[in-house]
């Protein structure tokens, strides 16, 4: 039985993700800023109110995860957020939110469990890219660049991790059928939007024994059904 730590766990992405490493026998920690779950995370541990851009915050969340579970074998940064605004409308506020949210947490929480998953064989890092940041279209600038952000922590630090079982990837969703974008965009054809449990589905495969030999990808995952 292996531990995971789920950051953004609360939400629709994090629940889907935490749900498919159940199914697979292993036990989940789910890390959220939201003060407290509106399900269940049977045989696993939830600590909200959390926020991860402090670096205090994240080694307590990584001593409690261990003293509970004994260890740390993957992590999978989902906490994070998104803001349409043309740079007209906004400015530097916005790409700073929008970087602590994406990419700070991720930095954050990564620095916090690296030296447990290092030292742990078969260990596993999953972030959460965007397509959106490999072009960015209008609006997107703030986001597409914490995203690309996201994008290049991966790279590096699989590059740093070659000669440690470790191994670092993010996948890169276009839009994820969520309420939230429903409301957003409720005239969108949803049909080739992606649904939470299909990303989830790919971040357990990334997370498994059959993906040991892949590290440093950016995976798009653009498809429906």
């Amino acid at each position: 039985m292996r531990s995971i730590i789920v950051t953004g766990g609360f939400g629709i992405l994090g629940r889907a993700v935490a749900q498919a490493f159940r199914e697979q026998r292993d036990r989940v920690a789910r890390i959220d800023f939201a003060p407290d779950a509106v399900d269940d995370n049977p045989g696993g541990l939830d600590i909200g109110g959390i926020d991860l851009t402090d670096a205090a915050a994240a080694a307590d969340v990584v001593a409690r995860v261990t003293d509970t579970f004994g260890g740390i074998d993957v992590l999978v940064n989902v906490a994070g957020g998104f803001v349409w605004e043309p740079l007209v409308d906004g400015g530097p506020q916005t790409w700073a939110r929008m970087y602590a949210m994406n990419a700070v947490t991720c930095v954050t929480m990564t620095k916090a469990a690296l030296p447990v998953l290092s030292a742990t064989a078969g260990a596993a890092i999953v972030n959460i890219g965007a397509g959106s940041a490999l072009v960015a279209g209008a609006g997107m600038g703030g986001y597409a660049a914490s995203k690309a952000a996201v994008h290049a922590l991966t790279q590096s630090l699989a590059a740093e991790l070659a000669d440690v079982d470790c191994t670092v990837n993010a996948v890169l969703p276009s839009i994820i059928d969520t309420p939230t974008n429903r409301a957003d965009m409720p005239d969108a054809d949803v049909a080739q939007w992606v649904q939470p449990a299909s990303l989830a589905k790919v971040i357990v495969f990334l997370a498994s024994a059959g993906a040991r030999n892949i590290s440093g990808a950016l995976i798009p995952v653009s498809r429906g059904g």
